[in-house]
């Protein structure tokens, strides 16, 4: 299979279609706050397996000048278990650094904490429910 990437500042019609596939559809969050202001400043990376969009995640500033934060980390089910999610994780982290990064953050649902673990990222600090699901804070070194 052919991977090709995107990122592109702004929402991609890819990747907000993914998002609304995983996040709104398959695991219930509300489409009204899924998409939010970060998205029009956002850099959106989409992966792409032989020309059709597989997988997305963003990237944007935190609020510390050396830290970026990836968020919104999905892939279609079909193509789950293809090692697709590190993929997308590694460019957005090899973009954080082109763009002065030192760290990296996010948010991840703790039913993914043990891939974000394998990506080399700790967890901090208490978990907290973002709309219904419990997520953990956890940050990487680049």
């Amino acid at each position: 299979m052919e991977h090709s990437f995107i990122i592109a500042k702004g929402l991609p019609q890819d990747a907000h279609d993914i998002r609304q596939a995983v996040f709104v559809e398959e695991q219930g969050f509300n489409g009204l706050l899924e998409f939010d202001s970060i998205d029009a400043d956002a850099l959106h990376a989409v992966l792409y397996l032989d020309g059709k969009p597989a997988g997305t995640g963003r990237l944007f500033p935190s609020d510390s000048p050396d830290m970026f934060t990836v968020g919104r980390l999905a892939v279609y089910p079909q193509f789950r278990k293809l090692h697709l999610g590190r993929e997308i994780l590694t460019a957005l982290e090899q973009k954080a650094k082109e763009l002065g990064a030192s760290k990296i953050g996010l948010s991840a649902q703790c039913q993914a904490q043990g891939f974000y673990e394998k990506c080399g990222y700790t967890a901090s600090g208490d978990t907290y429910l973002d709309e219904f699901c419990p997520h953990i804070h956890m940050e990487k070194l680049l």
